[in-house]
């Protein structure tokens, strides 16, 4: 991790020099935070998940997205019967162009498609060829894994697959020790998240286990998958067909490890994520390449029946093959947070003589773990908004009608300005299954 932060530091100040006052604004919006200490949830929230919002209470993506219903670009085919997802989204991940969507920016629990987070928070900071040691606490982690062993020596890329290939909760925390801690793990999913416009999301652990507050969003996670799969090494993990995990001295012997993607192998799939725990239910977000066109599609707080929330993605899939592919969409991704504006009005006058909260302090120790952390995940978010394109500028330009019925009070963000974007059965591990179930 030491060595990740000064690769990095020296992108810090170039962070600053591109985001200057607006990134200073954007970061000191509040944001909801999730609780650990509080009670896990363990069933869906009984109203229904709350809507997320950007710096401002900003739409994130453009005003036809500030819906809990449906909206769908003009032009495309009747979406299928079979999608019955509360919340879903299907974008062109090229032009980011989103081509129909429900309940786009509803918080949901995300389960173990909060790994995609994980995944692209950590595979830029951590060396692949770094040994991590297995620990008991692996071993007795809650929901699935792969089956890490105390004492076991696991290379950082094995544990990037594993993470991935079979949603291994004890891989994502050999991850996160890695990285320097859950906490620090966390602070830097969060960090990451914010950066790229993830406004509705909230990590609370590095493998999607519940936590209260913990949320993300159709809309979120397709913005970090689409980061994902522009990432050649990304899309070479999320796509590995099996592993070996090795022997540990006499007492384990190694074995295989597949890639439990539902989709694996359908025409041009690029990879996908399972998730399900009792509060979010199912969840899923994928990436498929036909002809040239790239489309993601996330599916979120789904049953199995009457159909598989992977099935209702493939679905989405080939419906959104079958859309236009020229359109201006009724959203679209945005490229960073820089993208997001928030177009904050005067603010409304609140109750006489009550001041703004302060915010909480930090200790001096406390200060001196984050103040490194905060660079290296702060450079993180630079080197990543590189490598996948170039940041656009801010233009605020009219806001299009919305579908939806107005909300008062709520400001609209109209579209940014486009431009060009750069191109062997294993021995079953105590409690596997579903990935972040709990037992």
């Amino acid at each position: 991790m030491r060595r990740a932060a000064a690769r990095l530091a020296a992108a810090v100040l170039a962070a600053g020099l591109l985001l200057g006052s607006a990134g200073t604004a954007l970061a000191e919006e509040a944001r909801p935070t999730a609780d650990p200490s509080a009670p896990t949830p363990t069933a869906p929230p009984p109203g229904g998940p709350p809507q997320g919002s950007g710096p401002g209470g900003v739409t994130v993506g453009g005003a036809e997205l500030d819906t809990r219903g449906t909206v769908v670009v003009d032009g495309a085919p009747p979406l299928p019967d079979e999608v019955v997802a509360p919340g879903w989204l299907v974008a062109d991940a090229g032009s980011g162009a989103v081509l129909a969507a429900r309940d786009p920016h509803g918080r949901y629990y995300p389960a173990s498609t909060l790994k995609t987070l994980t995944l692209l928070t950590l595979l830029p900071l951590l060396d692949p060829a770094e040994v991590v040691e297995g620990t008991v606490e692996d071993e007795a982690v809650e929901g699935s894994r792969v089956g890490m062993v105390a004492g076991g020596r696991y290379p950082v890329s094995l544990l990037f697959q594993a993470l991935v290939m079979q949603s291994g909760n004890d891989a994502a925390n050999a991850l996160a020790r890695a990285a320097g801690g859950t906490d620090v793990t966390v602070r830097a999913m969060n960090e990451v998240a914010e950066s790229i416009g993830a406004y509705d999301t909230v990590a609370g652990t590095p493998s999607g286990l519940d936590v209260a507050g913990q949320s993300s969003s159709p809309y979120d996670l397709a913005l970090v998958f689409r980061r994902l799969v522009e990432d050649p090494a990304a899309v070479a993990l999320l796509r590995t067909p099996l592993a070996e995990m090795p022997a540990v001295g006499d007492r384990y012997p190694g074995f295989q490890i597949h890639n439990q993607n539902p989709l694996a192998g359908t025409p041009g799939n690029l990879g996908g994520k399972t998730g399900f725990t009792d509060a979010a239910r199912h969840t899923f977000v994928t990436a498929a390449e036909r002809d040239g066109r790239r489309l993601v599609v996330s599916v979120m707080g789904t049953e199995n029946t009457p159909s598989r929330a992977a099935d209702q993605a493939a679905s989405l899939l080939d419906w959104g093959f079958a859309a236009p592919a020229a359109t201006e969409g009724v959203g679209r991704l945005v490229d960073s947070a820089a993208d997001v504006s928030p177009l904050l009005p005067t603010p409304l006058p609140g109750p006489a003589g009550v001041a703004a909260p302060p915010a909480p302090a930090v200790a001096d120790d406390e200060r001196s773990v984050l103040v490194p952390v905060a660079l290296a995940v702060t450079a993180a978010g630079i080197v990543v908004a590189t490598v996948v394109g170039v940041r656009r500028a801010i233009v605020v330009v009219p806001a299009p009608v919305s579908r939806a019925p107005e909300r008062p009070g709520r400001p609209r963000q109209g579209p940014p300005a486009r431009g060009p974007r750069p191109p062997r059965a294993r021995p079953p591990a105590p409690g596997a299954g579903s990935p972040s179930t709990r037992p």
